[in-house]
């Protein structure tokens, strides 16, 4: 492997890895199929490996490709960090911007990383929203929003900036008080925190070969941080977000084999964000930070 390889290729590649296809890597970086491919190619050769399957539908990235990914996106987070400070306060950017995320975003992840844009945008006001309503940005409640899925509208531009990992936890006092599970099937032993209305934790334990009721929940609700503070309490064994478990040591990771399905984070903005300099820079300061708090 040539280790002297073109780091501008990098952002051709990010392209086309998060569009699936040569056209859709061309129209986010304006540029033209053939120079994309151009680029990929080169990259290939510089690094000695496959990136891509070339499929009549598109782009098949490989699992090395998957794992450069990452890689390649702190290099961009990286490099937008880097030219943002040295733009920082001298830039004269301020006036408002509201961004709206779901409850354990806009409250336990996004705080730490506010405060940390606050030096580096001292004049941009902040106005958080915590709410799970997708439609904030169609009506204008939002110019920026974090969210768990894709938007379909065609007024909206979604970025895929990293994903939520997820896994069993319960508090240490529970485990002294109940044993600690060894097994998947110990779960159904135990004192469980679930959901009220919402039925993808049930889905999950079917997935696992554990078809259950909601009865099989001692404590129920679908408020994401009434649902954590009942497993800080102390009060049973839930599927906690890993960035929001990580806030309490005296809760701990249970169960690692059972493997939760990530859930992607989608930073999504109205297409118009390239006429406000000062969204795009809330924007693009997002896509970096969220991704290393994450």
């Amino acid at each position: 492997m040539n280790n002297d390889f073109d780091w501008g290729l990098i952002r051709s590649f990010l392209a086309a890895l998060e569009r699936g296809s040569l056209l859709g890597a061309a129209r986010a970086l304006n540029s033209t199929q053939p120079t994309i491919g151009r680029h990929i190619a080169e990259l290939e050769a510089q690094l000695g490996v496959l990136l891509f399957e070339r499929t009549g539908r598109g782009l098949l990235p490989t699992e090395m490709a998957l794992r450069l990914g990452e890689a390649a996106q702190a290099m961009e987070s990286g490099a937008d960090q880097l030219a943002r400070v040295a733009s920082g306060a001298g830039t004269g950017i301020s006036g408002t911007v509201r961004i709206t995320a779901s409850q354990p975003v806009a409250c336990v992840l996004l705080p730490p990383v506010l405060a940390r844009m606050r030096l580096e945008l001292p004049d941009v006001q902040v106005e958080l929203v915590s709410s799970n309503q997708v439609s904030n940005l169609l009506r204008r409640e939002a110019d920026i929003a974090l969210r768990m899925v894709a938007p379909d509208q065609a007024s909206l531009v979604a970025k895929r900036i990293g994903k939520v990992t997820l896994g069993a936890y319960a508090h240490r006092d529970y485990l002294r008080r109940r044993g600690t599970p060894r097994q998947p099937q110990d779960l159904l032993a135990h004192d469980l925190v679930g959901n009220d209305r919402d039925e993808t934790m049930l889905r999950g334990f079917a997935a696992f070969g554990f078809p259950v009721t909601r009865e099989a929940f001692s404590f129920r609700t679908d408020d994401l941080m009434a649902y954590w503070e009942a497993v800080r309490s102390g009060t049973g064994i839930g599927f906690v977000a890993d960035y929001v478990a990580r806030t309490d040591r005296q809760v701990v990771p249970l169960l690692p084999m059972i493997k939760v399905p990530p859930l992607p984070v989608w930073l999504t903005v109205h297409r118009e964000i390239r006429t406000s300099r000062r969204i795009r820079e809330v924007y693009d300061f997002l896509a970096s930070a969220v991704p290393a708090a994450l």
